[in-house]
C-alpha cells in the first residue's frame, strides 16, 4: 500500500520555486503600505467587529489593532485573497480577518474550493505545506516563514523509510501535523478527529502512527490493533500534567476539564470529554457548562469565550510561540508585497496529496 519513493531533482525543486516566486511577483505587484493611524474613520469602519472580541480584548488593545484589521479586510478583496485561521490563533485574527476558521486540514479544504487566488495562512507551516498540496494552481503565503512546529519537526521522510525497512508491510499513518515530505512517505494521513477511524480502516493488526505518541497512545486504548508510535509530542500539549488538572479541579468546583488527544493519556484519562479542536468547541456550545477547562493552546480558550455566553472559561495558559509568530502586521506585510510563499516540489506534492486524499475519502 506504500506510496513507492522516488528521488526528488532538487534542482528541479529549486526552479519551480524561484519560478513560483517570480510569477506571484509578476501577477501582483507590491501595493502601497496603507495608512495605520488610528482615527474616528477606522474606530466607525471597525466597530462591529470589536463587538466580536470585546469580551476578551480591552478598548485600548483594539485601538493597536483596528487599523490593522481594516487594512488586511481592504487589501484581502483588493488582491482576491482568503485568510485562514487556525484554531490557535489570536482573537483579533480569529474573529477580525478570517474567512475561514477551524482545524488544519478542515480550514486547507475549504481553501480549495474558495475562488480565491492568494491563500494567506494563519498558523503553522506545515498547515500551509497543506493548503498548497490541496490549492497547488494558488499562491500560499505565511507570514512567518518562521512559525514551525516542535510535533512536525520531530520526523522526517528519511525517518518514515526508515520505520518501512524496519517494519516491512506495516501500513504508516501520518497526522497531518506533519511537512509534506513526511506526508508524501506514508499510506494514509488523520486527524485527532478521525485517527482511530483511519487506523481501524487499513485492515492490519499492526500500525505505525507518527509523529504524535500522545495521540498514538490514546488511539491504542481504543483499538485491538497494535499501535507502533513514534517518539514526538507536540511542546504545548505534553505540558499539561494531573497535578495541574487536579489543582484546577480543587479550585475550581464543578469546571469540566476538555482535553486535546496530543496530551499524555494519564491527563486523558482524567479529563471530562477528550477530542479534537472541533470537538472541544462542539461540546461547550451543546453542553454549556458553567466552567470549563481547555486543555490545549490558551487562544482557543479566547475565541470560544468571546463566541459564548454564560460558560466562565478557566485558563492555563499554554501558548504556542510559533503560532504567535503570526500577526496582523505580518499578515499585512505579506499582502502587500506577496512574500513569504509557500511552495512544494510538484513531485513531492502529487504523493502527498495521494496519502491526504485517501483519508478524506474515508469520509
Amino acid at each position: 500500500m506504500g506510496i513507492p519513493f522516488q528521488t526528488g531533482d532538487k534542482e528541479r525543486a529549486r526552479a519551480h520555486a524561484l519560478g513560483a516566486l517570480e510569477g506571484a511577483a509578476q501577477r501582483f505587484p507590491v501595493l502601497p503600505m496603507p495608512n495605520l493611524a488610528w482615527n474616528r474613520e477606522v474606530e466607525a469602519a471597525t466597530a462591529h467587529l470589536y463587538e466580536r472580541v470585546a469580551k476578551v480584548m480591552p478598548a485600548i488593545e483594539w485601538a493597536y489593532h483596528a487599523p490593522y484589521v481594516k487594512a488586511i479586510n481592504e487589501l484581502k478583496r483588493e488582491r482576491n485573497a482568503v485568510i485562514l485561521a487556525h484554531n490557535y490563533q489570536t482573537p483579533e485574527i480569529y474573529h477580525c480577518v478570517a474567512d475561514f476558521v477551524g482545524d488544519s486540514l478542515q480550514l486547507a479544504k475549504l481553501a480549495a474550493t474558495s475562488d480565491a487566488e492568494i491563500i494567506v495562512q494563519g498558523g503553522v507551516h506545515f498547515m500551509a505545506e497543506t493548503s498548497k498540496i490541496l490549492s497547488p494552481e494558488k499562491v500560499v503565503l505565511t507570514p512567518d516563514l518562521e512559525a514551525g512546529c516542535s510535533l512536525a519537526a520531530s520526523i522526517t521522510a528519511a525517518d518514515v523509510r526508515a520505520l518501512r525497512a524496519e517494519y516491512p508491510g506495516v501500513p504508516i499513518v501520518a497526522y497531518v501535523n506533519t511537512s509534506a515530505d513526511v506526508k508524501a512517505e506514508v499510506d494514509i494521513c488523520c486527524t485527532s478527529s478521525n485517527a482511530l477511524k483511519v487506523v481501524e480502516s487499513l485492515g492490519s493488526d499492526r500500525v505505525i502512527m507518527l509523529p504524535d505518541r500522545y495521540l498514538a497512545e490514546n488511539v491504542a486504548a481504543q483499538t485491538k490493533v497494535k499501535i507502533i508510535a513514534w517518539r514526538g509530542a507536540c511542546e504545548v500539549h505534553e505540558r499539561f500534567t494531573v497535578e495541574e488538572l487536579e489543582s484546577y479541579r480543587a479550585d475550581h468546583p464543578g469546571v469540566k476539564i476538555i482535553a486535546h488527544p496530543e496530551c499524555p493519556r494519564e491527563v486523558v484519562e482524567i479529563s471530562d470529554f477528550a477530542g479534537s479542536t472541533a470537538a472541544m468547541i462542539d461540546y461547550v456550545r451543546a453542553k454549556k457548562p458553567a466552567r470549563v477547562l481547555l486543555v490545549t493552546e490558551c487562544s482557543m480558550a479566547d475565541n470560544v469565550a468571546a463566541e459564548t455566553t454564560g460558560t466562565e472559561f478557566i485558563r492555563p495558559c499554554n501558548f504556542c510561540p510559533h503560532m504567535k509568530r503570526i500577526t496582523l502586521p505580518k499578515i499585512l506585510d505579506a499582502l502587500v508585497h506577496i512574500r513569504e510563499e509557500v511552495t512544494v516540489d510538484p513531485l513531492i506534492a502529487a504523493r502527498a496529496r495521494v496519502s491526504v486524499q485517501r483519508m478524506i475519502d474515508l469520509g
